[in-house]
């Protein structure tokens, strides 16, 4: 799948060049108007949170970088020696990785991927690139097709039900026609405005026991300082 409207990859591209973006700009019919810092996406290794630190550190073998974005975790990994692909659909991001010196990059859609990987790595959210709860037996049935007998998926998420136990009057309010963590979102950079996509943020009792529904278990490894946890997701012996 190409992407004609490029946001983020637009704003990656700024900062690259210029050392400075304008805001890149999140909308969601049920929140308000949010913001992504571009200057996190670029980060170094030191500036990770620990979570993603954690997660760099217990990657091994042949590692695929989910949704690569300005490549800051595979550029970390390849300072520490590990062979990493980046994969991301954005054509700007591709482009900036590749000048920033990423030496794998493939521009491709992730559930179009093929080849075998001991570990794929998915970090800032990676699970929500799945969309709907719906979509979780698909995702497994992908990562069982491009992972290696004895690899592992590691992987964030977030259990946002926190966001729902706020003070009355205030916009959020716990869904009743789908899972609480099912949300639709869409980014603008500037005048670039991408389309709508679906985002999960799934808990983690939930993943778990998807995974186990597909032959996978799924190891909780350590939680963030934010309702954010970190999983390591196995083939079950």
């Amino acid at each position: 799948m190409k992407i004609t409207n490029d946001p983020m990859g637009s704003a990656i591209a700024d900062y690259f060049q210029h050392g400075k973006a304008a805001k890149l700009r999140v909308f969601s019919p049920d929140f308000d108007e949010d913001e992504i810092p571009v200057a996190d996406l670029f980060r170094t290794f030191a500036e990770m949170p620990p979570l993603e630190q954690l997660a760099l550190r217990h990657a091994k073998g042949h590692v695929l970088d989910v949704g690569a974005g300005a490549g800051c975790h595979s550029l970390a990994l390849q300072e520490m020696g590990v062979g990493v692909t980046a994969v991301e659909i954005s054509p700007l991001s591709v482009a900036t990785m590749r000048q920033r010196g990423v030496e794998r990059v493939v521009e491709q859609d992730f559930w179009q991927m093929s080849g075998s990987f001991d570990t794929i790595l998915m970090l800032m959210n990676g699970i929500g690139i799945v969309g709907t709860i719906a979509q979780l037996p698909k995702f497994f049935e992908h990562i069982s097709a491009i992972l290696a007998p004895d690899g592992q998926v590691l992987v964030d998420s977030t259990d946002v039900c926190y966001i729902f136990d706020d003070e009355p009057g205030d916009k959020a309010f716990m869904p009743t026609d789908r899972y609480y963590g099912e949300w639709q979102y869409r980014i603008q950079y500037k005048q670039v405005k991408g389309e709508w996509f679906p985002w999960l943020y799934v808990d983690f009792d939930t993943l778990a026991t998807a995974a186990t529904a597909h032959g996978f278990r799924a190891e909780r490894m350590a939680d963030g300082e934010h309702y954010d946890f970190l999983v390591r997701i196995v083939r079950a012996s």
